[in-house]
């Protein structure tokens, strides 16, 4: 787990490497630099396998040059398979011998997360793995090309900072901007499952991986075994690994398996000092007892998160509507004052096993599709505005529009049009997802609204909103965040179920429920379901943080006073919170930035 950095083009060291090290807290243990006339290639170094100097980076054979930030977890079987002399333990080198055997076409035979730069002579690679767990940014101008683990080691190339519009609206509609798109104009990002080429100042965007179009190869396996298998490939380290317990079933079944495989197997739980309501040690204390697992409680107060906030934000580079950010942040801060470098998380499991509530009310909705009669009620929807989300979800229904947007929509179209200064046509949000709908429509799952669910929301809700920020609130304290539920192999097996399978009759994750019995009890599995909830709002309220966004919007000009004043007053009083933190998290970055 590192940092990728390179610069082809114009340049001067002392800029290359003062970039670089704004990158330093994601490998702190080595930097690795290789410098010629008109190119700048780099590494900063978290030792995870074989930590020894021997597996440093870049790494070189020939003329070509690797740079790889992320974890193969079939490395061992692939050494075994490839005709390389291998010198290091590392699964970069095996990473390095794939490509020199298979070209390209090596990255079909990866099984983890990864951000690759590779150079070949005058062709830079770059490959972001499949379900975008690792981040890949890139800039260029007539000078240069820039590309970066993250944002802030590219915008010292910026000439100025400017806001991009359509990250601005995707982000509103969806929590987080939709690739390629970031805040900086000029930077972009590179899609999960695509690789970018660059050479003779040309870029092309290749397409390697989509969930759609893949088969499934793991028939005769079952979830139960895959999932398992998974669990235990991403215990592979030569460092300590821990994981994250909450008080529910995802974090419960990483422990149950890990703990029949380490022993000594540790776990974290965050708790709130002044709101016991969000509080889930009762419950991870009950199962780390159930499991044999020693856990570690971290409490967090308003104090710790209003001081945690500039921190973060920094961390993300960009806006990301997420409040778990902070406290998720300072639990990862205590996670390596314990002296972990690896760290188990259960995100994905919600999507694969469609697990949310909410995935059942978009079902049901959906059938109303099938109304011959629904004129008069299109009229009336269009007549009859609402705040309400749910009102948008119908008014797309007799509107013959689509439904589903991901599980992170957060503002509608309409909203949008209300609160901002600007034009904002309804179904404007469908334009950012209208590349997805495409090849899902052209795959044989077409006709299956809730394939869609789980298809979109492992590209959006968590490639680009999730993972990023699981990414980013790890890395900046040097601990590598895996993600058993986002195995690609456990996914193209699951994608297979229809609904009925996955849904079940009653409850939710009705697949999982049912080999989880074998690890767990029925106080464990019968717990309604939470999420990483947190008293932010209350937080922002406390500590009279909501005032800058009035104060923002002020300077700035960008949304009408009257309609930003009521979704305040609406947070106030507990509704519209995520909408409003939202807009905070767009008022600490517009502040710092444009203003």
């Amino acid at each position: 787990m590192c940092a990728v950095f390179g610069i082809l083009g114009e340049y001067t060291s002392s800029q290359a490497k003062a970039a670089l090290a704004r990158m330093a807290h994601r490998g702190p243990d080595f930097c690795g630099i290789v410098e010629r006339e008109r190119l700048f290639f780099a590494h900063n170094r978290l030792s995870i396998v074989d930590t020894g100097a021997q597996a440093h980076q870049p790494l070189r054979h020939q003329q070509v040059l690797l740079s790889f930030n992320g974890e193969i977890y079939n490395h061992q079987m692939l050494r075994k398979q490839l005709p390389y002399a291998f010198k290091t333990h590392s699964d970069a080198e095996v990473v390095l011998a794939a490509y020199l055997h298979y070209g390209v076409d090596f990255v079909h035979y990866l099984r983890g997360m990864f951000a690759i730069a590779i150079i070949e002579g005058d062709r830079l690679y770059l490959f972001r793995d499949r379900f975008g767990k690792k981040p890949l940014y890139y800039y260029r101008s007539n000078e240069r090309f820039v590309f970066a683990s993250e944002m802030k080691a590219l915008t010292p190339f910026l000439k100025q900072v400017r806001m991009n519009t359509d990250a601005l609206l995707s982000y509103l509609s969806f929590l987080a901007p939709v690739p390629p798109h970031t805040f900086y104009e000029g930077i972009e990002k590179l899609e999960a499952g695509c690789y970018a080429v660059y050479e003779n100042a040309a870029l092309r965007l290749e397409r390697y991986y989509d969930l759609t179009c893949e088969s499934n190869t793991c028939k005769s396996e079952s979830v139960e075994a895959l999932l398992g298998e998974s669990i235990a490939l991403r215990l592979q380290a030569d460092v300590p690994v821990a994981g994250l317990l909450s008080g529910g079933i995802d974090s419960a079944m990483i422990a149950a398996v890990a703990r029949d495989r380490l022993p000594e197997f540790t776990t974290f739980t965050l708790g709130y000092k002044e709101y016991s309501s969000y509080d889930e040690r009762e419950y991870a204390a009950y199962t780390a007892d159930f499991l044999g697992v020693n856990n570690c409680s971290v409490e967090i107060s308003r104090a710790d998160f209003m001081a945690a906030v500039p921190r973060v934000l920094e961390s993300l580079d960009e806006p990301l509507n997420d409040p778990a950010a902070v406290p998720l942040f300072l639990l990862f801060q205590e996670i390596r004052r314990h002296g972990y470098k690896v760290v188990l998380s259960g995100e994905g499991s919600d999507e694969i096993f469609l697990g949310y509530r909410h995935y059942r009310e978009y079902a049901e909705i959906e059938s109303l599709t099938s109304l011959h009669n629904k004129n008069w009620i299109r009229k009336y929807f269009r007549a009859h505005f609402s705040m309400n989300r749910e009102w948008e979800w119908y008014k797309r229904v007799f509107d013959n529009q689509l439904l589903f947007r991901t599980s992170g929509e957060r503002f509608s179209d309409l909203q949008q049009n209300m609160l901002l200064r600007r034009n904002v046509k309804d179904n404007h949000s469908y334009r950012y997802l209208q590349p997805y709908r495409e090849r899902f429509e052209a795959s044989q799952y077409a006709d299956d609204a809730t394939r869609w669910y789980s298809y979109i929301d492992l590209k959006i809700f968590q490639g680009e909103h999730f993972l990023m920020k699981l990414d980013k609130v790890s890395m900046a304290h040097s601990i590598e965040a895996r993600t058993p539920f986002l195995d690609h192999r456990l996914i193209e097996h699951l994608f297979t179920f229809d609904a009925d399978a996955r849904m079940g009759s009653q409850g939710t994750k009705n697949i999982l429920q049912k080999f989880a019995r074998n690890y767990l009890d029925d106080r464990i599995l019968s717990r309604r379901k939470k999420g990483f909830s947190n008293p932010y709002m209350e937080y922002l309220m406390a500590s009279e943080a909501l005032s800058l966004i009035t104060e923002v919007n002020r300077q700035s000009g960008l949304f009408h006073h009257d309609v930003l004043q009521t979704y305040l007053q609406k947070a106030r009083r507990g509704r519209f919170k995520h909408h409003v933190w939202g807009l905070y998290v767009l008022s600490h970055w517009m502040q710092k930035n444009l203003l």
